[in-house]
Parts: structure tokens; C-alpha cells; sequence
């Protein structure tokens, strides 16, 4: 049924709250009034009854009123658009634009018959000025002056396509991604890190010819154990997991005393020997090594210019930093759930947050440090993937959101919607629908804040990465908002400013030389890929997924030339395991399938048996019984053939693995996010073993379009220098 008052819908529509939306039947589903009253209670509007709504749309009706300037004004270059002023009726008023560079526009006004309205007992009039369509990409400053004086609000300028960095070219790329935790290396401590990341980009480029190297989410975790082995929900999207560090690559390790290296090599022995057999990554265990190690470099002290360097970081992050670093040390005393501290402890501007500080500053400095530290390790990691030749380098990984108990969900306060949490409507895989749990911004508190902590969380991503990859990348347009207490299916979507996210996202790209990624798999509202294409962003596309209207696999002249092209991706088995129907014994053993196991079974070989039939059919594959690699290889020179910008292999393809990374559904009944990267016999591989494998050079070529794959190079040995 519908709404049951105007008010109630009308409150909807100002705040993006959908009232009904067609399901994964196709069937058009309304709202009810419950979960609308919820999800406007999320955003501070009460309207629990007729009454309380009726007031809430005067209050609604009269706020642009009663402020000169809108709070944030976003404009695309080349397309002109008003900005309205409230000013006292009859005044005069001087509107200009002051530009990031200095310099200065002032605004031509437009004619505007809006009658004036009575706000507070006096008339207020409207007048439009016209942001003329030629203003430079930048954050920009708009201004007003009347006779009471000087207002001023921001402005954001966004390029209208990105499309490719010059580093990038004409030319299409190719390269690996990887879940970087799994790929460790005989020097890294139990997880890989950011060296093992350099050392991957370097051979990728010099032994792979491959341009780039796409990570998971390096994303904070918690400050403490138990760790979140997912890097998809995150404590803090702006900042680093230092699970990541390498302690013995930090500069001033070199100048560690006997006594300090023998420290940090006894933690380091003894772990390896704790993990010798262990089937899966054990972060818990990893983090309290490392984080031993890491204060004593710590405890070390920094020499005169590596201090200046540190205390310029510090200043640079500002706030944030300082916020982050502080609810670091507060978990270590109260707790992992920030809600759960004494009240006085759960705001950041509280007088007992500064007294927490003031006695606790070593502990700040040093979560300030773990930051820097791992921002020089990631400059460190692009500069040799750079350095070796890469066009793009590394590209990270951007994750939906945050968890309620996050540090951001402390840090930005009502910020982030309260009561509600991020999830999905029912779909064929989850008919029951899904809560992730996440906190989700509040579309009407970010324009507020002129989207402050998107932009600066999406600059500091881009610092020192040629690319993003945006998961789920719908959520810049709408996310599936879930009150508590309601289950999934009791949800509704709320939309965003997409134009201002995606713009801000596209500027920052741009001067950082980036390339954006946007993650549109599953239920899309079609003119959605069309406008992030029109933008200059890559969608990405799955060769299990690109079908035709008919249900027939897309052939590969018809894929998108604007997009990531991939196998498979991070929640499927690897392409050996997929061909096995390793997920649907998988999901049968964990009591997810919804059809009997024989069926699944017999629909996984039906698909199977499709593509080799199409690859057959295409001169990709030859042979009546080709190997389980020879499918593989098939598979990826169908990427080859595809007019698509750039390709993806998974790492895990490239050696044979075939254990699935994570499966959708389940938290601890499998080993999500644990799985160490193994070769065809499920044998845990170190990087040093990925150096040295052949069957990466063979997949290597098809990306290539070699016809004879390139020669590994093994040791020193292989090479001749002549001197003289």
C-alpha cells in the first residue's frame, strides 16, 4: 500500500528515502510506513505521526531559507547552472566566486519571479546568480555580501570525463590482482606485506610485462586483537592496516643496536615457528609480533630530519590523524565498541577525550607514527612499481563503508546514520536479503560538511596509487538502508548525491594521474553504468557473469570497452576451482544452496560445458580433453578478445589455486579472508615460489599476446655483465 500521508512522502522524497522499488522477480514492492519513519529517524526527522511529518515539511520547506548560501554548490565544467540567494526582500547583494589558484569571477545575475516568504516574521526574497560552465576543476570558495555583511560557502568545480591517465595512453593494460594478506614471502611476518607488494609489482612489471597490480582493502583494522579478517569492513576507510608494515624495512631499523635486532628477530623466529603448520593466515597472532617489533623501533627514537618528516605528516593529516590515533589508544584501555565506553569517552570533542590524550600522548604519537611508517612503505611500493616500468602501479582497492563501532563512526559522529545499518534486498543468492552491518553517511550531513571525509578519504587512497578500484560503486548512488530491529527485507534504498560523489571522485582521480574502477556487478539501475561511462569510469565485467538478453554467454565483440575485465573475481573460487564446481560443493557443505546439490551440480557443468563449447568455437581452445590450465589460458585469451581497456588476472589464476578466498553468507564457518595462496595441490606458495613459476609465464604471455612465453629469470647467474 502506499504511504499513509502526504507529509510522510513528501519527507521521502526530500531525503531520497525510496517508497517502493522493483525486486530481483521484477516485482514492484512497496514501502511501508515503518521502515520510512525509521530511516528518517536515522536522519534526525522525526515523523512518527501525521503531526510530527506535517512539522517536519515546514521545517524542511523553509531551511534553504533561512541560510544566504547553500551549504555546498557542486557544478560540472561545461554546464552552467544557477545558484540561488536568500537575502532580505528588496536588498541588494554582490555574489562572487574566489578560486582555489587566488583568483576571482564575479556572478551575473539571472532573473528569478520567486515571490518572497515570511521566515521568522520578516520577508525573505530569492535571487539567481549563474556559475558560469568555464570555472577550473578545484574546491573553489562562493561568496555574498549584502548590507549585513559577508557570507561564504563551498564551491567544487569537477572535470566531466576522467577517462584514462597519460601514463596509460592509447594503449590498453593488463595486470594482476590479489588478495595481499595471502601472498607472503620468506622474509614477511606470516601475512604479506608492503614490501612483498614492491617485490610483486617488480616482478609483475619486469618478469610479467603487466601494468599494474590491484591489492584488497589496506583499510585500518582494529587497533587490538581480535582482528576483522575481512578487509571489506574496515575501522577507517582513510587510513592504513599497520599489519602491513614490514618492521625491518623501516628506516630506522638499520640503525637498531644488537640488542634491538636480536629483539625483533627472536619475535619474528618464534612466530614463524608458531605458524609453521598452520593451515590458514592468523592475523590475531601476526599483529602481536609485529606490534612488539614495531615499538621497538619505536622506542628507538627518530634522528633530527626523520622527526621534522614525521611532525610534517602529522600536521598535514591534522584533526583526523590526531582523532584516529587517539581512539587507537582508547580501544587499548576501554574496549573495541566505542558505545560501550563511559559517555563522557564517546564524543571526540569531550573534555575528557583532551584529558585522555594529555596523559596519554606517547600512546598517539605512536598510532601517528604506525601511519606515517605505512604511508612511506606505500610511496615505496608505487615507486617501484613505477620504477620498473608499470603505466599504472598499484591500485587499491576501496571498500563499501565502515562498522558501527568504527573509529570513523566516533570520529564523524552524526555523520553516519544511526539506528540503521548497510545491506542488500533479497536476491536469487540471498533470498533472505543481507545486513553487512555497516554504518552508511548521511547524504544530507555530507553536502553539510561539503563532502569533507569522502574527498579527503578519496585523496588520501590516491596519494600514492595510479588507480581505485570502488567496490560496489551503486553506493555512490544508493544504498539499502536496514533499522534496526527489521530484518533485510524490511529495508529501502536512499539515494545519494551521486553527481557531487562521483564529480569529487573524478577530480581527485585526475590530479592524482588515476584511473577509477567502478565495481557495478549485480543489481544495477541500467542508466547507472551509462552515467559512470559518460563520466570516464571503468565498470568491470566477469566472463561468468556477461550474458546476453538471450542467457547467452556474451560474445566477446560485445563486452564494454570501458571496463576491468576479469575471469572471475574476490567472492568466487579461482578459475581451476570454478571449472571444479568447487563452490558448489563448497556452498553445499555450508548449507547454502537452495537447490539439491545434484541440481547445482548439473547446472555448474551445463556452464562449463557452454564456454568450452564457445571456446571451441573460437580457435581458443583445441584438444578433446584439455587440462584444467588449458581451459585457464582459454578462458583469459577470450579477455584478450574483448575490445576491454584492461584486463585482470587473479593472481591466484596465474599459479593454480583453487581454494575460494571468501564465500558470501558466512563469517566463521569457512576461513574468509584466511586463505594463504597455494598452488594446484592446495600447498601454501611463498612469493619467492610465484617468482619462479612457469605457469605464471605461460599466462603471462596470453595477457601478452606472446606466442612463446618469456624466460624466467632465476638468480644472479642468468646474467652476463660486461665491464670494460
Amino acid at each position: 500500500m502506499a504511504l499513509s500521508n502526504p507529509y510522510l512522502a513528501e519527507l521521502a522524497a526530500e531525503f531520497g528515502i525510496a517508497t517502493e522499488f522493483w525486486d530481483w522477480k521484477g516485482r514492484l514492492t512497496e514501502i511501508p510506513d515503518d521502515t520510512v519513519i525509521a530511516v528518517l529517524a536515522a536522519m534526525e526527522i522525526d515523523a512518527h505521526d501525521e503531526q510530527a511529518a506535517a512539522a517536519a515539511v515546514q521545517r524542511v520547506r523553509t531551511r534553504p531559507w533561512r541560510r544566504t548560501l547553500p551549504a555546498c554548490t557542486v557544478l560540472q565544467q561545461g554546464a552552467p547552472q544557477a545558484v540561488r540567494v536568500h537575502l532580505p526582500e528588496g536588498a541588494w547583494a554582490h555574489v562572487w566566486v574566489r578560486l582555489e589558484d587566488g583568483g576571482g569571477r564575479d556572478l551575473q545575475q539571472l532573473t528569478n519571479d520567486e515571490p518572497p516568504r515570511e521566515i521568522d516574521g520578516r520577508l525573505v526574497g530569492e535571487a539567481s546568480f549563474e556559475l558560469p560552465g568555464d570555472l577550473p576543476a578545484g574546491y573553489h570558495r562562493l561568496g555574498c555580501r549584502t548590507a549585513e555583511g559577508t557570507v561564504e560557502a563551498t564551491l567544487i568545480v569537477t572535470p566531466h570525463f576522467l577517462g584514462f591517465p597519460p601514463g596509460m595512453g592509447d594503449k590498453r593494460v593488463w595486470g594482476y590482482a590479489t588478495q595481499l594478506y595471502s601472498v607472503r614471502s620468506s622474509e614477511s611476518w606470516g601475512i604479506g606485506d608492503l614490501q612483498d607488494l614492491a617485490d610483486l609489482a617488480t616482478w609483475s612489471a619486469t618478469q610479467q610485462f603487466a601494468s599494474y597490480v590491484l591489492a584488497n582493502p589496506l583499510h585500518a583494522a582494529e587497533p587490538m586483537t581480535p582482528l576483522e579478517p575481512s578487509p571489506y569492513l574496515p575501522t577507517s576507510r582513510r587510513y592504513v592496516n599497520p599489519i602491513y608494515i614490514r618492521p625491518e624495512s623501516i628506516g630506522e631499523y638499520a640503525g637498531l643496536d644488537e640488542r634491538q635486532r636480536g629483539r625483533i628477530a627472536q619475535l619474528h623466529g618464534r612466530l614463524a615457528k608458531r605458524l609453521e603448520h598452520e593451515p590458514a593466515i592468523q592475523r590475531d597472532e601476526v599483529w602481536q609480533a609485529k606490534l612488539a617489533a614495531l615499538r621497538v623501533v619505536f622506542d628507538a627514537g627518530l634522528k633530527p630530519t626523520r622527526l621534522m618528516s614525521l611532525n610534517d605528516f602529522v600536521r598535514k593529516e591534522g584533526r583526523p590523524l590526531s582523532q584516529f590515533a587517539t581512539w587507537c589508544a582508547l580501544v587499548n584501555v576501554h574496549g573495541m565498541n566505542w558505545r560501550e565506553w563511559p559517555a563522557a569517552l564517546r564524543r571526540p570533542s569531550s573534555p575528557e577525550v583532551s584529558d585522555f590524550a594529555t596523559k596519554h600522548v606517547s600512546e598517539i604519537v605512536f598510532y601517528s607514527w604506525l601511519q606515517w611508517v605505512a604511508d612511506e612503505q606505500l610511496r615505496a611500493a608505487q615507486s617501484s612499481a613505477k620504477g620498473a616500468g608499470m603505466r599504472v602501479g598499484i591500485m587499491n582497492d576501496l571498500a563499501v563503508g565502515v562498522s558501527a563501532q568504527s573509529a570513523e563512526a566516533w570520529m564523524l559522529g552524526d555523520t553516519f546514520a544511526r539506528g540503521v545499518s548497510v545491506g542488500a534486498p533479497p536476491d536469487h543468492f540471498n533470498q533472505t536479503g543481507q545486513d553487512w552491518g555497516q554504518a552508511p553517511w548521511r547524504p544530507d550531513r555530507l553536502a553539510e560538511l561539503s563532502y569533507a571525509p569522502f574527498r579527503n578519504m578519496v585523496a588520501g587512497i590516491l596519494r600514492h596509487s595510479g588507480g581505485i578500484r570502488v567496490d560496489h560503486i551503486m553506493g555512490l548512488f544508493r544504498l539499502w538502508w536496514v533499522p534496526a530491529g527489521m530484518t533485510p527485507t524490511q529495508g529501502t534504498y536512499v539515494r545519494y548525491p551521486h553527481e557531487a560523489m562521483v564529480g569529487i571522485l573524478v577530480l581527485e582521480a585526475q590530479r592524482a594521474g588515476a584511473v577509477v574502477v567502478g565495481e557495478d556487478l549485480g543489481v544495477v539501475e541500467p542508466w547507472v553504468r551509462d552515467y559512470l561511462r559518460d563520466r570516464g569510469i571503468l565498470g568491470t565485467s566477469i566472463a561468468w557473469f556477461e550474458r546476453g538478453d538471450d542467457g547467452r554467454i556474451l560474445p566477446p565483440e560485445a563486452w564494454r570497452e570501458y571496463c576491468m575485465a576479469s575471469v572471475t573475481t574476490h567472492d568466487l573460487p579461482p578459475t581451476a576451482g570454478y571449472l571444479d564446481a568447487a563452490h558448489v560443493r563448497l556452498q553445499h557443505s555450508l548449507g547454502l544452496l537452495t537447490e539439491d546439490l545434484d541440481v547445482e551440480l548439473a547446472h555448474a557443468a551445463h556452464e562449463v560445458d557452454e564456454w568450452l563449447a564457445l571456446l571451441r568455437e573460437r580457435g581458443l581452445l583445441t584438444g578433446d580433453q584439455p587440462s584444467t590450465e588449458d581451459v585457464v589460458l582459454a578462458l583469459h585469451k577470450f579477455l584478450v578478445a574483448t575490445p576491454a581497456r584492461m584486463l585482470c588476472a587473479a593472481l591466484t589464476d596465474a599459479v593454480g589455486d583453487h581454494r575460494t578466498q571468501n564465500q558470501p553468507g558466512t563469517t566463521t564457518e569457512y576461513p574468509n579472508w584466511r586463505v594463504p595462496l597455494s598452488d594446484p595441490d592446495g600447498r601454501p606458495m611463498s612469493l619467492d615460489d610465484v617468482f619462479h613459476s612457469e605457469r605464471a609465464l605461460r599466462l603471462s604471455a596470453v595477457m601478452n599476446g606472446f606466442v612463446v612465453p618469456p624466460t624466467a629469470h632465476r638468480s644472479t647467474s642468468d646474467f652476463i655483465i660486461g665491464i670494460g
